[in-house]
C-alpha cells in the first residue's frame, strides 16, 4: 500500500461507522446539550432575579438579549478561526468560555454586570455549535450526513429542556446563583475529557499540507484503519485562493449565490421560531388560558420541533436534501397560517401548535446540515458559523417585531398570518442555494475526473 494516494473522504463514504467515529458524534451530541442547558438558563431564573434585584421586565430583557448578541458575535468571529487553526482547538476553546463566563454569571451583583457576563457566555455558546456541526460533517458518512447533524442539533433541544428541570431543583434548595454555578461547571468539568478524546479533523489536516504521518495517526484512531506514514492523504475538492479576509472564501467560484441564501433561510428560520417561541405564552394567555396551560401549549412546539428535526435528517439522506428542507417550511408556513386561524379554545391548539413545530424546526435543523455539505474543507466552519451569525439576527428581529406587532394591536391570527411570508422565502432560498449547488458540484466533478486519471485512489479499509 506504499506510494497510493488516499482521497479522505471517499475513504470515510466508501466504509462503515467506525466506534471512534460513533463516539466523535456523541461528543459533539454532549457540546450541543451543554450549549442548550446554558442557553436556556436565564429564561428559567427571570422570575427569581427580578424579584431579588426588584427590576422590571423591560430591564431585565437587555440581560435576556445579551446572550443572542454574543452567539452572533461568536458565530461571526470563530468560524474563520477554525478554518485556520483547526476545529478542535476552537470547540475546545469555547465549551471552556461559555463555561467559565457562565460560573461567573452567579456572582454578578447588578443586571449590567449579568448583561456583560452573559455577552460574553453567548459568545462561546455561538461558537460552539457551527464548530461542533462542521467537525461532524467531516468524519460522517455522506449517506447518514444529514440525519447524524441533526441528532446533533437535536442535543441543543434536549438540553433547554434539561434546564428548565435542573431549575426547578436548583432555585428553591440553592438560589439562582446554585444554576448557573452547576449549569457552568459542566462544560468546564467536560473539557478535558473532550480535549483527551475529540479528534482533529484528518480532512482540514489535508488540506492544510499537515504531514501524512499526522494525518494517518489521526485516521487510525478515528476510522479504526491501517494507514501509514508514506501513504499521501487528499481531499477532492474545488480549491479556493488564498484570501486576506476569510469571507472573501464564501464570495469565490460561484459560492456567493449559495452563501446569500443560506444566510436569508436562516435569517428567516430564526425570526419565525424566535417570534413563535418569545410570543406564543403570551398570545395564548391573553385568549384565556391559564399561565400552567400556555406553557404546555407552547412547550408543543419544541417537542414537533425535535422530532421534526430527526425526520428531516432521515429524509435529507434518502431523497433530494434541498427539496426535503424547502418543503419543511413551505409546509411549516401553512400550519402557521393555518394556527391563526383556529379558534384559540379550539382543542386543535395543542395539535396544531406541535405540527408546526415539527416542519419549522425540523426545516431550521435541516439547514444547519445543508451548511456543511455546501462548503467546501477550506471554508467549512467559516460558512457555517456565518450562516448561524446572519441567522441570530433573525431571531433577534423576531423578538423585537413580536412586541412591536403586539404593541400596536395586532391579533393572535394577523401575527401567525404574516409570518407565513419569512417562511415562504426560506424555502424560496434553499431552492436557490440548490441551484447554486448543482452548479459547483459539475465543476468540482469536472476537476476530480481530472485528478483520477493521474492518482490511484484507495477507498477501503
Amino acid at each position: 500500500m506504499t506510494n497510493k494516494v488516499i482521497d479522505i473522504k471517499a475513504f470515510i463514504d466508501g466504509n462503515r461507522m467506525a466506534p471512534y467515529q460513533w463516539l466523535t458524534l456523541s461528543l459533539c451530541f454532549m457540546v450541543s446539550l451543554l450549549d442548550g442547558i446554558d442557553a436556556a438558563t436565564m429564561g428559567f431564573l427571570a422570575p427569581s432575579l427580578m424579584k431579588e434585584w426588584d427590576i422590571s421586565r423591560v430591564a431585565f430583557g437587555s440581560v435576556l438579549s445579551a446572550a443572542l448578541f454574543g452567539f452572533a458575535v461568536g458565530a461571526l468571529a470563530v468560524g474563520p478561526l477554525a478554518d485556520r487553526v483547526g476545529r478542535r482547538k476552537v470547540l475546545l476553546i469555547s465549551v471552556l468560555t461559555f463555561g467559565v463566563f457562565n460560573v461567573s454569571c452567579a456572582f454578578a451583583e447588578t443586571s449590567t454586570q449579568l448583561f456583560v457576563l452573559r455577552l460574553l457566555t453567548g459568545i462561546g455558546l455561538g461558537a460552539a455549535m457551527p464548530t461542533a456541526a462542521t467537525l461532524l460533517s467531516e468524519y460522517a458518512p455522506t449517506r447518514i450526513r444529514a440525519f447524524l447533524v441533526t441528532v446533533m442539533f437535536a442535543g441543543f433541544a434536549l438540553g433547554s429542556g434539561l434546564s428548565g428541570f435542573l431549575a426547578s431543583f436548583l432555585v428553591p434548595n440553592y438560589g439562582w446563583r446554585g444554576v448557573l454555578l452547576v449549569g457552568g461547571a459542566i462544560p468546564v468539568l467536560i473539557t478535558p475529557l473532550l480535549f483527551w478524546l475529540l479528534p482533529e479533523s484528518a480532512r482540514l489536516l489535508a488540506v492544510q499540507g499537515y504531514p501524512s504521518a499526522q494525518i494517518a495517526k489521526v485516521l487510525n484512531r478515528v476510522c479504526g484503519s491501517k494507514f501509514s506514514a508514506d501513504m499521501t492523504f487528499v481531499n477532492l475538492e474545488p480549491a479556493l485562493a488564498k484570501v486576506k479576509i476569510p469571507l472573501q472564501l464564501l464570495f469565490q467560484k460561484g459560492y456567493g449565490l449559495g452563501s446569500t441564501m443560506l444566510w436569508v433561510s436562516c435569517f428567516m428560520g430564526l425570526l419565525i421560531i424566535y417570534l413563535i417561541t418569545g410570543w406564543l405564552p403570551t398570545l395564548i394567555t391573553d385568549a384565556g388560558y391559564s399561565v400552567q396551560e400556555a406553557a404546555s401549549i407552547a412547550a408543543m412546539f419544541q417537542v414537533g420541533s425535535t422530532v421534526g428535526a430527526l425526520t428531516v435528517g432521515l429524509l435529507m439522506d434518502r431523497f433530494d436534501s434541498h427539496r426535503v428542507v424547502s418543503l419543511a417550511y413551505v409546509l411549516g408556513g401553512v400550519c402557521i397560517f393555518l394556527l391563526g386561524t383556529i379558534i384559540m379554545k379550539s382543542a386543535w391548539l395543542t395539535v396544531q401548535v406541535g405540527i408546526a413545530g415539527f416542519f419549522i424546526g425540523g426545516g431550521q435543523t435541516g439547514l444547519n446540515a445543508l451548511a456543511p455539505a455546501f462548503y467546501p474543507t477550506q471554508s467549512r466552519a467559516t460558512g457555517v458559523s456565518w450562516m448561524n451569525g446572519i441567522g441570530r439576527g433573525g431571531a433577534i428581529a423576531g423578538s423585537l417585531i413580536g412586541g412591536l406587532l403586539l404593541s400596536l394591536g395586532w391579533h393572535f391570527g394577523a401575527v401567525f398570518a404574516a409570518l407565513a411570508l419569512p417562511a415562504a422565502v426560506a424555502a424560496v432560498a434553499v431552492l436557490m442555494n440548490r441551484r447554486a449547488a448543482h452548479s459547483i458540484m459539475q465543476e468540482t466533478d469536472a476537476d476530480a475526473a481530472n485528478a483520477v486519471t493521474q492518482t490511484s485512489l484507495v477507498t477501503t479499509r
